[in-house]
């Protein structure tokens, strides 16, 4: 809701010590509201007549007046591609966020909008969304869905053109000045904010066993869901303990009661098959008018809710609460609502904490670490003690962007003064809210309160649309970054020498630098490497054994992502899906790598990052990296050439197929379309999130399986699209197929992604296969259609396999790690009936057109040219070009 704000003026004028920021028109409204309001809330009109007023003392109230934090560090450095703001420019300082809260999502789209050249920001995100405290009794409650309460920081972080490291920050190294992360190495810090969330309280016996937390939030609505689930599928009764009487124990309670009782009326239960009960050890609401723990306790007894006031919790067991009164309540569920504490490893790397919490001055600067931050609920800021409160978090946000700015180009940092009092408005679970400022309250399940609770959903809701919704700015790029002016003249003169790097070998990235990222890296090796990086040479040699035959392919693209560890795992997947493919064993890798020029500091880190996630691949599979070649470029980019063997008879090649044979494939498709949708910030968090893991999942123990079974033919989906493999697959056989569109594996988000008219680049090249689709007129209106097109970055296996063995293959895919396995088709020694043209070797069967309904004609499949066919072009209908237009 909406909250004023006490504050220095960072110019050094002294505003009114009662501001609302961020909220556009609301702070014009509230006189009018409780004009309004007045006339059903006479507290309303008390609070009215203080405005522009006198108190006791003779001194005038000070109005209610908006007021903007100075945007004195501006600079105007961006430009914009395809909605993605992005920097020019080497990279000269590294800014890491650890944690998506309230602050930290207005600091990264501060630095989006007004970029400072030469720095890099990093969020580093244990969770890839981040929920807004003030909208979560009302998702609970049911009004609002997950997305309305929940910022995106992939989008966030793709419009502003910084790095998402989807990874949980474990400590850091405060000498080294590294951010140690869980499950990757660590990166370099130049400056450092912490916005974490805090964790429950682990001092009651059982509460860690037999309790709903709802701190850490972030995790709050599934584990609410599942509760609710709980509760909607067993027929007894069941009776819910909230624990915690502060305001947001109170919402919660509301809110819960509210949500189960029209699921159970909906499912045509009966509404008091659950039963609440609020515990508290003091007060309820302490820390709010007296006014508005009356009129909650009125709207618990009117809704049959008991509170306990005065009675703190001994112990929680599977079937009851325990009061320290002695009383025992019978629970099946209990909310942790209690006051958190803090996580533990801020503390233990070294940073000064008061009661675990991060001690900061009031620039929020850790008074322990210059150049560390911290706001949020980890922070405790001295001199300055507030609640741990939302409204704290979302106002830390402006101050905490401009000193990071500060202290960045080596400027003095500037205090902060956070609010004493701020206006609470406090939902009821219904459409309803109760305002608590000072001494004043008033609402409630009344006209008041729901005109309360309107405007309260209108401030939320405007302040998740400016990080819901980005817009696009371009300006032009200054020549010299001011960050580097102050980092001084050898960095200067670093940054001066960028542009006239050489090529050919003087592009090479030098020896100091690749020295000290190989003695990083832990390199796999493999016994058949008789020379490798273990005894540097101009080759490597290694050996096949015998019997064997060598396996040898290629592959290099580009980053798609900002993230060079994340990348450099799939890039070899990528690489090594060839080779897997063929049934082959990967022994050995060449590297080739290019990092984007810059300070050598920077290039040694973006290699080594990129390395250690390619070596952790190779070493999870027992591939050695036996060399290489790497150089300065653009931008980041890599590639392996590979060296696998393979028993001769065992190989799998794409001419293998039967007829009669089954079709499947171990990976889901839709990469082409989703990373076209994140390069313009349009793809969610979670669906880029779910398609890298799947990209990063190796084929070895597929391939094995594959060549277990009895596969005969394989090939990995890559950038021809699965229809374009599949043919790959046909004309090498001399087979038609049959492609159910319907099994298909999607990925998540990739058919919303096409709806907002995105494709790949690339898929105009593939659609022009679609001459092989014997019924395209009929099917192409089919909406997954287009991603039978789509080009795939480390794709999963696309296999046929003796139809009387599928069954058992299916199920062992599945439960080796490629759960969305499927059947997806058939072969067939004879063209599709419907097929008007030698080339028609493939037939898009869904729910309307099943290919039973024609079948095979008596034409034998004979060898075609690739290239043509015989009724020339061969173009898609004019009607359906859009669906594949590249946007």
């Amino acid at each position: 809701g909406w909250r004023p704000s006490s504050r220095t003026h960072a110019g050094g004028a002294s505003p009114s010590p009662l501001n609302v920021e961020h909220f556009g028109e609301e702070h014009d409204c509230l006189s009018q509201l409780c004009m309004s309001i007045s006339s059903v809330s006479p507290a309303a009109a008390v609070y009215r007549s203080t405005i522009g007023a006198k108190s006791k003392e003779g001194k005038k109230v000070p109005d209610i007046k908006r007021f903007s934090h100075p945007r004195r560090l501006r600079s105007s450095t961006t430009t914009a591609t395809m909605g993605k703001m992005e920097s020019t420019g080497p990279v000269v300082k590294d800014l890491i966020l650890i944690g998506g809260g309230h602050s930290h999502v207005h600091v990264l789209k501060n630095f989006g909008m007004n970029k400072m050249p030469g720095v890099r920001v990093t969020l580093v995100a244990k969770e890839v969304s981040t929920p807004y405290s003030g909208m979560l009794p009302g998702h609970i409650a049911g009004h609002y869905s997950w997305k309305e309460c929940h910022v995106d920081l992939r989008p966030l972080c793709t419009f502003a053109g910084h790095r998402l490291i989807h990874d949980e920050a474990i400590s850091i190294d405060t000498v080294n000045k590294r951010v140690i992360l869980k499950n990757r190495p660590p990166i370099p810090y130049d400056a450092l904010s912490i916005d974490i969330g805090i964790t429950p309280a682990s001092g009651i016996q059982g509460a860690a066993n037999f309790t709903t937390p709802v701190k850490p939030i972030y995790g709050f609505g599934a584990r609410w869901e599942a509760l609710l689930q709980r509760v909607l599928t067993t027929s007894t009764k069941t009776r819910v303990v909230v624990v915690g009487g502060g305001a947001g124990g109170v919402e919660l309670a509301l809110a819960m009661q509210h949500r189960l009782h029209a699921e159970l009326e909906k499912a045509g239960q009966p509404s008091d098959r659950a039963s609440f009960t609020l515990v508290t050890r003091g007060k309820l609401v302490p820390t709010h008018a007296s006014g508005t723990r009356t009129t909650f306790l009125n709207i618990f007894k009117s809704r049959g809710i008991e509170v306990i006031e005065g009675d703190g919790v001994q112990t929680v067991t599977r079937e009851s609460v325990e009061l320290t009164s002695g009383r025992k309540l019978p629970a099946e569920e209990c909310i942790w609502c209690t006051e958190a504490a803090p996580q533990a490893w801020p503390g233990q790397a070294g940073l000064e904490t008061e009661k675990g919490f991060i001690k900061v001055s009031a620039a929020l600067e850790s008074t322990s670490h210059p150049g560390v931050f911290a706001a949020g609920d980890i922070a405790s800021v001295v001199g300055h003690p507030r609640p741990k409160a939302g409204v704290f978090a979302v106002r830390q946000g402006p101050p905490l962007a401009d000193n990071l700015r500060l202290y960045l180009l080596g400027k003095p940092l500037l205090d902060f003064t956070p609010q004493k009092n701020f206006l609470g408005l406090i939902s009821t679970g219904s459409k309803h809210a109760i305002a608590s400022w000072g001494n004043v309250s008033f609402g409630g399940n009344s006209t008041a309160g729901a005109l309360l609770w309107s405007w309260k959903d209108r401030i939320d809701r405007k302040w998740m649309e400016k990080y819901q919704v980005m817009p696009v700015m371009q300006t032009p790029v200054p020549d010299v970054a001011e960050v580097a002016l102050a980092a001084g003249p050898a960095t200067i003169a670093a940054l001066q020498a960028v542009p006239m790097r050489c090529g050919g070998c003087g592009a090479k990235v030098g020896a100091s630098v690749l020295s000290r990222v190989m003695s990083r890296l832990t390199i796999p090796t493999h016994p058949a490497v008789d020379v490798g990086l273990d005894q540097p040479d101009d080759a490597a040699v290694i050996t096949v054994p015998p019997g064997k035959v060598a396996v040898h392919t290629v592959d290099f693209f580009r980053s798609f992502v900002d993230d060079p560890y994340i990348f450099g795992q799939v890039a070899v997947v990528h690489a090594l899906g060839d080779c897997w493919a063929m049934g082959a064993e990967p022994h050995a890798v060449l590297a080739i790598a290019q990092v984007p020029y810059g300070l050598e500091s920077q290039v040694e880190e973006d290699l080594y990052q990129m390395m250690a996630g390619a070596t952790s691949v190779l070493a999870e599979i027992g591939c050695a990296l036996a060399g290489g070649h790497s150089c300065e470029g653009a931008e980041l980019a890599l590639g392996f050439a590979v060296h696998g063997v393979a028993d001769r008879d065992k190989l799998m090649q794409k001419g293998g197929m039967k007829a009669g044979q089954v079709l499947i494939l171990t990976k889901p498709i839709g990469t082409g379309t989703l990373f076209a949708a994140d390069m313009r910030a349009k793809a969610e968090g979670q669906w880029v999130s779910a398609a890298l893991d799947s990209m990063r999942k190796s084929s070895a123990v597929g391939a094995q399986l594959l060549v277990e079974h009895g596969a005969t033919s394989c090939t990995d989906v890559t950038g021809f699209g699965l229809l374009g493999h599949l043919v790959e697959m046909c004309k090498g056989s001399n087979l038609a197929a049959v492609l159910d569109i319907d099994a298909i594996p999607i990925l998540e988000g990739a058919e919303e992604c096409l709806k907002l008219g995105i494709t790949s680049s690339l898929q105009p090249a593939n659609v022009r296969l679609s001459r092989a689709v014997a019924n395209q007129e009929e099917v192409s209106s089919n909406p997954r259609y287009p991603l039978i097109y789509d080009p795939q970055t480390a794709g999963g296996l696309l296999a046929a396999v003796p139809r009387e063995r599928v069954d058992a293959l299916v199920e062992a895919l599945r439960s080796s790690g490629y759960p969305a396995t499927c059947v997806i088709g058939e072969t067939f020694a004879h063209l599709p009936k419907a097929a008007s043209d030698p080339s028609q070797l493939v037939y898009v069967q869904d729910e309307k057109h099943k290919f039973s309904a024609s079948g095979e004609s008596d034409v034998p499949v004979a060898p075609i040219n690739a290239d043509s066919c015989t009724t020339g072009d061969c173009p898609m209908p004019p009607k359906k070009k859009e669906m594949f237009t590249s946007s």
